[in-house]
């Protein structure tokens, strides 16, 4: 078998010459304002724009919510006609009437931060058709209802390139919260970029079917390790995953926000959403008159998601690798998702060359070869 350090060294010469050489995985761009030239549009509408938001957890949970209120506090403090609110651990089937409480209390736009939280985005817009609302990860619209989220699956993808360049066991283990394609589209980059460098490893996944639930976190994460798994990524709102890594001796990573206090020998590096430069984006179009109801996905290109520092517990030359592709993708020139893939069942997803589409990543319900554990619903 080759060395699995050649075999790094040689997977990024020939991914790097690709994207620069053939423009390998050229991703558009969503537009905003990175891209866009706002300081034409001066017709405001109002002398302070209220904008709230809701969570499905607490701010202090340090990893999705914390993310999403880091970036309401960063438009907070950066647009001076900004009023901003917020109600945390709303349960996702209570949304609604949160929702007329912020409308009844003068919030002129509302973002609502959970996935279930959808339906009620909807209703609440037909019912207030004055307001604009923004719901993450979601994919309902309508003329006074966007929707928003990041390309996280891109971090993941260069994370599994570190676990599998430090894992000895050639298991990689997963605390999953939801069987939705947010979260297997997250597992199936870690894994993409992890046998990128080690074709050997296998990831075992584990659901807890929850967004923020300690215990289970715990719980799986400790029979993940139990069954030989080194290093251990998650979708959990907390540092609990982290937390068991570091006191069991294997690796991990930060989620959605900097968590590394937590584990700092088990901390590989991180999956990181800069939710501040969407809402920046969205409240300047509100206040200036120009939003419109759209879809955004942004990554590393738009400065969306990062990774923070990877340890030198990774050999150098796949932090090598990690940072080059970095760049690629900041770049706009390399897409993970790029064939050929092959799901665990054998069939071809993309043939050489070619990207899964948008819509292909926003519905995806398999696993690639060599993924392990159940998944409801698999196509």
């Amino acid at each position: 078998m080759t060395d699995r350090r050649e075999f790094i060294k040689m997977v990024g010469a020939a991914s790097v010459g690709l994207a620069a050489g053939y423009g390998m995985g050229i991703i558009s761009s969503p537009g905003g304002v990175r891209d866009q030239d706002l300081e034409d549009a001066v017709e405001v509408v109002d002398d302070v724009l209220r904008a709230a938001w809701i969570y499905i957890s607490n701010v202090e949970d340090f990893g999705w919510t914390y993310a999403h209120d880091l970036g309401r506090r960063y438009v907070e403090e950066k647009l001076d006609f900004l009023e901003t609110g917020y109600v945390e651990s709303v349960p996702e089937d209570e949304s609604l009437p949160v929702i007329t409480q912020l409308v009844n209390e003068g919030y002129q736009v509302i973002f609502t931060t959970s996935f279930g939280y959808m339906d009620d985005t909807i209703r609440a817009g037909e019912r207030y058709p004055d307001r604009i609302f923004m719901h993450a990860s979601g994919y309902k619209r309508r003329e006074n209802v966007g929707t928003y989220f990041v390309r996280m699956y891109q971090p993941f993808f260069l994370s599994g390139i570190a676990a599998g360049a430090v894992t000895e066991t050639n298991k990689l283990g997963y605390v999953a919260a939801h069987p939705i394609s947010e979260v297997i589209r997250h597992i199936n980059a870690f894994h993409l970029g992890a046998r990128m460098v080690n074709p050997d490893v296998e990831t075992n996944v584990i659901w807890i079917n929850a967004w923020f639930d300690p215990e289970k976190a715990r719980a799986a994460a400790e029979q993940l390790i139990g069954i030989g798994c080194d290093v251990l990524a998650f979708t959990e709102d907390t540092p609990t995953v982290l937390q068991v890594a570091e006191e069991n001796g294997v690796y991990s990573f930060s989620h959605y926000s900097d968590m590394k206090r937590y584990g700092p020998n088990a901390h590989l590096m991180g999956h990181i959403a800069n939710w501040g430069v969407i809402y920046e984006d969205v409240l300047i179009r509100v206040y200036t008159g120009v939003w419109e109801s759209r879809d955004i996905w942004w990554g590393f290109y738009e400065g969306a998601v990062d990774i923070g520092e990877v340890s030198n517990t990774v050999p150098e030359d796949a932090r090598e690798l990690i940072e080059n592709l970095k760049r690629l993708m900041i770049d706009n020139s390399y897409e993970p998702f790029t064939g050929p893939l092959v799901d665990r069942r054998g069939n071809l997803r993309a043939e050489a060359g070619r990207q899964l589409t948008k819509q292909e990543l926003l519905t995806m319900k398999w696993f690639l070869e060599g993924i392990k554990g159940d998944l409801p619903g698999e196509e």
